[in-house]
C-alpha cells in the first residue's frame, strides 16, 4: 500500500516537474522572440516595406511622367523683342492633372501590394549570417495608411554665365503599415523625383520678374529663387 502511495507521489512530482519545465522552456522562448527576433523582424519588415514602396513610386513617376512629360509642358517662359526674360508661367491645369494622375496611380498599386506579403526567413529574423536564407518564411503584410501628399518642388543652380537651370520635382509622402503577429509599425515614405529642367538663359532683373498661374508655394519658391540667382 505505502508503495502504490509513493509511486502516485512520484508520479505527481515528475509531472509538476516536467509542467513547470515546459513552462520555463515557454517563457524563455518568448523572452528570445520579444527581444531577439520581434525588434528584428520589425527593423527588416520596415526596410523592405520602404524600398518596396520607394519602387512602386519611382516606377509610377517614370512610366506615367518622365516618358510623357517635358519642361514646356508645364511652364513657359516669355521673353521680349530683346530676348529679355518678362515673366515665367506654369500651366496649373496641366500640373494639377499630372499630381493627381500620379496619385492615383500610385494609391493603385500600394493597394496592390496590400494584397503581397513581404518574407522574412527564420536564419535572418534571428540574425544568423550563415542561415540568413534557410528556415520557415515569417509574412509581413504591408499595407497603405493615412493621407498622401504630392506637391511639384523646384530648385534653381547657376549653370554658366548668364545661365540659370531650373529643375522640377515631385515630391510624394505617404504612410505604409506592417503587419505581422502581435505587432504593427507604420513607416513614412518620401520620395523626391526631378522630373524636368531647362536651362535659362539671359539676365532676370528683380524688377521685371512675374510668375503667373501657379500656386502660392510655388510661387514663392519660384520668385525667391530667380532672385537669388540675380543678386
Amino acid at each position: 500500500m505505502r508503495r502504490k502511495w509513493r509511486s502516485k507521489r512520484d508520479f505527481r512530482m515528475r509531472f509538476t516537474f516536467n509542467v513547470i519545465v515546459i513552462l520555463l522552456m515557454t517563457s524563455l522562448v518568448f523572452v528570445f522572440i520579444e527581444n531577439k527576433i520581434r525588434p528584428t523582424v520589425k527593423e527588416i519588415a520596415l526596410s523592405k516595406a520602404n524600398l518596396e514602396a520607394t519602387e512602386i513610386i519611382n516606377e509610377v513617376i517614370y512610366n506615367q511622367v518622365l516618358e510623357n512629360t517635358e519642361y514646356n509642358d508645364l511652364v513657359n517662359i516669355h521673353k521680349d523683342n530683346e530676348d529679355k526674360i518678362t515673366f515665367i508661367q506654369a500651366d496649373t491645369i496641366k500640373i494639377s492633372k499630372l499630381i493627381s494622375k500620379v496619385s492615383i496611380e500610385v494609391k493603385k498599386e500600394l493597394d496592390n501590394l496590400s494584397q503581397q506579403n513581404i518574407e522574412i526567413p527564420f536564419g535572418q529574423a534571428i540574425g544568423s549570417e550563415l542561415f540568413a536564407n534557410s528556415g520557415p518564411k515569417i509574412k509581413v503584410s504591408v499595407l497603405p495608411v493615412g493621407k498622401m501628399n504630392v506637391e511639384l518642388l523646384q530648385d534653381f543652380y547657376e549653370a554658366g554665365i548668364n545661365q540659370t537651370r531650373h529643375i522640377l520635382y515631385l515630391d510624394v509622402k505617404t504612410s505604409v503599415k506592417i503587419v505581422i503577429p502581435l505587432l504593427y509599425e507604420k513607416e513614412v515614405v518620401s520620395v523626391k523625383a526631378p522630373i524636368a529642367e531647362t536651362i535659362i538663359v539671359g539676365s532676370v532683373p528683380n524688377t521685371v520678374v512675374k510668375v503667373e498661374g501657379i500656386d502660392d508655394l510655388l510661387k514663392s519658391s519660384l520668385y525667391s529663387g530667380l532672385q537669388n540667382q540675380t543678386k
